[in-house]
Formats: C-alpha cells, structure tokens, sequence
C-alpha cells in the first residue's frame, strides 16, 4: 500500500507493480535469462538450415556435371553368293544361304537414373521451420505478465501467509533504508572532501554570475540524479553545494 510506506526512487526499481504494462526491471532480467536460453536453439536451427543447403547445392552440382551418355551402333552384313546351276551349285544355294543375314544394333545408355535427385526447401518451409522458435521467443517476452498473477492466486489460496509475507517484506525495507542512509552519508562525505574538478567549478561560476543559465545548466541530485527541478533544496550549510530532491530530503 502507499499510505503504508511510500517507496523511494531508488527502491521502485527492485519491485515489480502489476497494473504497468512495461517489463520492468526484475522481469526483464528473468526475461532476458529465458532469451539467451533460446540461443542454443537458434544456433542448431542455423547449423541446420546451413547443413541442409550445403547438402543440397553438392547433390545439384553431382547431378549437373556427372551425367554420363553413351550411344552404340552397329551393323552386321553377311552374304554368301553360290554360282552356278549344278547340282552342286543348288545344293550349296539351298544350304549356304540360309547363313545370309542382316541386323543393325543401337544402344543408347546413361546414368540418370543412378544420378541424385535433390529438392530444395521452399521459402515456406524454411518460414514454418523457424516459427516455432520465433513463438517460443514470443513467450518469453510475453509470460512476464501470466507470472504476475502467481502472488495473487498465493494470496487468496494462503491469506495469512500473505500477511506474513507483507510485514517481513515491510520490516526489511526498514532496515535496508537504515542502511541506506548510514552508506549514502559515507559516500557524499568522501565526495566532499574530494576537489571540484575544473568544470564543475566552471559551470558554478557560470550559474553564479550569469542566473538565465541557470534554466539551461540544472543541477542534479546528489544521490539519485534526477535533474533540478524549484522542489528540490539546497544543503542549509553554505559551504556545502550539495541539492537533494525532495524525497531524498
């Protein structure tokens, strides 16, 4: 709740507020875990569109240039001419003749048949091929707000360990705050007793001798950075140049 314990700027980043449509920081950092998940997957989905092209272009070039033709021809003449009207010359007419004969033989062959085939993959295939990966990274963007609704469905299920869940959540943002102060004092002193480069002290000039630029030369928080604005105030101590937001205040 807000009226419980307003959250600083520094603290909204670390929880995550179901009604914002943005990912938010912890979400995005599970999210991004869940991406570089689908890494490995989309690495072997390359590796085998590349294999499957590879193959294909080697088995389109053995089926250009290894076709073999061939074609034979022959003829065969054979003619045994017996003069004469003996008897004799009949009988070998009769006999030797029966050997005339004649035949022509044309063999065409090739290895087509033996030669590969391959099909390439359509621009369709290759789409339906990567659209389950492409789904799956959708998810993973998208499930960041079906998880949101894990702490609701907790808290109607187990209301009193959702009440436990809120005073330990609330005592802890006590202490880190506690904390929070005694280490951001730490620091502004150490940043303090550091000297003011050259052009920091530049801009100071410049914002004190000429004040329309001061609309253009704005200041920031000292701790979280937001840039000046007429609520934010200057450190009391006249010495000191710090400003402080109002929350920071």
């Amino acid at each position: 709740k807000q009226t419980l314990l307003p959250l600083l700027r520094e603290e909204t980043s670390a929880f995550i507020f179901p009604c914002r449509p943005a990912v938010q920081r912890p979400e995005r950092r599970h999210m991004v875990m869940e991406l570089l998940r689908c890494i490995p997957l989309l690495l072997f989905l390359l590796f085998v569109c590349g294999l499957d092209h590879f193959i294909f272009s080697v088995l389109s070039i053995i089926q250009h240039h290894s076709l073999v033709q061939y074609s034979y021809q022959t003829s065969h003449r054979l003619t045994v001419n017996v003069m004469g009207t003996s008897l004799m010359a009949q009988l070998l007419q009769s006999t030797i003749g029966a050997l005339n004969s004649s035949f022509d033989t044309q063999v065409e062959a090739s290895n087509l048949a033996c030669l590969p085939q391959p099909t390439a993959l359509t621009r369709q295939q290759y789409l339906n091929t990567c659209l389950p990966l492409g789904a799956l990274a959708l998810l993973c963007l998208a499930q960041v707000y079906p998880f949101r609704l894990r702490r609701a469905i907790a808290a109607f299920y187990f209301p009193k360990r959702e009440k436990t869940r809120v005073l330990f959540l609330y005592n802890k943002l006590l202490r880190q705050r506690k904390n929070f102060v005694y280490l951001q004092r730490g620091r502004i002193a150490r940043q303090a007793r550091q000297p003011h480069g050259l052009g920091t002290s530049l801009l100071e000039w410049c914002r004190r001798h000429f004040p329309w630029l001061r609309r253009y030369l704005r200041r920031r928080c000292t701790l979280c950075g937001t840039p000046e604005t007429p609520r934010h105030r200057p450190c009391p101590d006249a010495d000191c140049r710090a400003l402080y937001c109002e929350p920071c205040w």
